[in-house]
């Protein structure tokens, strides 16, 4: 009955198809053979997908297009409206590595291997900075290198940094030369997943302790940390990124400033969660394309500070096009979501 043209009316007004709606994404992986250190000390990739017993044909595809910086993944992009993608290193990246010479060594060559990448597709993709955090003033420099010379958008820090004295987390008083650093260049810092430091609470579920679970909390404490270790009033200009529309904090922040507020502690800051959320992170739709995560997140920080991702290749750019065109939002939000927040906050 519904293709008896009885039934439909000609229409005489409708504008042509509009094109796809453009998109810059940001949290788009790479991998490669030289990036993966020989140290046997060293935490890799394959460590990560052992604990957490990754099927193995899924391992196999995923990682093949780690690798593939080039027609695949243009072709994927193109399908998908997305005009330039910020590629970074996989996890545990530069993060893994235990010995300091070694993940500075490493760190460059890893960051000048995506300089040559982008710059066989230049208008098409640009990237985040390995940076060797097991010496700050030496990710300081890197990232002043990758930023000023090489035109890199930022760095991405894969969770804690292995050392030989044990795990680092991004408040350690020790990294301020890196936070100043960024601050002062004026570039983001993405925070990206790794598995959780303790697994004691994921023994027999290994199922649990990525993304389908540890991932979140992991990241979304290691965010807290930032909050309350007074980082951001120290230096009130960095921005941070968030994975995931948020790693769950935009829906847990009013429950977590108010029993901060109620927490007998001596423990203070200058301002509330939720102000340091919509003032110094932005977050990004990768991997979470669903319609009540992004109404919670426009609700507590808003459309100026999400970003649109993928997560490619541990997802796929389609699913996260289609959702995001779809979305039920302001088209005004849906652009800024999709391209016009990156513009701005990269300068493309």
């Amino acid at each position: 009955m519904n293709d008896d043209p009885t039934y439909k009316l000609p229409a005489i007004g409708r504008p042509p198809e509009p094109p796809m709606l453009r998109k810059i994404a940001l949290e788009e992986h790479f991998n490669f053979a030289g990036a993966q250190t020989n140290s046997s000390a060293a935490v890799g990739l394959d460590d990560i997908v052992r604990a957490m017993e990754y099927d193995k044909n899924w391992l196999d595809m995923v990682g093949s297009r780690l690798l593939e910086m080039g027609e695949n993944r243009l072709a994927g992009m193109d399908a998908s409206g997305i005009d330039m993608a910020i590629l970074s290193l996989t996890v545990p990246g530069i993060q893994g590595i235990l010995d300091r010479a070694e993940a500075i060594s490493r760190a460059r060559d890893v960051n000048d291997y995506l300089a040559a990448a982008i710059a066989n597709h230049p208008k098409r993709f640009s990237g985040f900075v390995g940076v060797p955090l097991q010496d700050p003033n030496e990710a300081a420099k890197e990232l002043e290198r990758c930023v000023t010379r090489l035109n890199f958008k930022g760095a991405l820090v894969n969770g804690y940094t292995n050392t030989r004295t044990g795990a680092q987390y991004l408040d350690d008083a020790q990294l301020l030369p890196f936070w100043e650093a960024a601050q002062a260049l004026r570039v983001p810092v993405y925070l990206h997943p790794r598995p959780p430091l303790d697994h004691r609470s994921y023994e027999n579920h290994p199922e649990l302790m990525g993304a389908t679970w540890g991932f979140a909390p992991e990241t979304a404490t290691h965010a807290l940390r930032l909050v309350y270790s007074g980082l951001f009033d120290r230096l009130p200009k960095l921005t941070v990124i968030l994975g995931h529309l948020g790693e769950t904090l935009p829906y847990f922040a009013w429950r977590i400033q108010h029993c901060f507020e109620y927490n007998p502690s001596n423990k203070h800051v200058q301002k509330r969660l939720q102000d340091y959320l919509g003032e110094n992170f932005y977050i990004t739709t990768s991997g979470n394309f669903s319609d009540q995560a992004l109404i919670c997140a426009l609700l507590t920080i808003g459309a100026d500070r999400i970003l649109f991702s993928t997560d490619y290749p541990y997802e796929m750019m389609a699913p996260a096009a289609r959702w995001i065109e779809r979305a039920p939002i302001s088209e005004n939000d849906r652009r800024k979501i999709a391209y016009g927040n990156a513009s701005i906050l990269f300068g493309v």
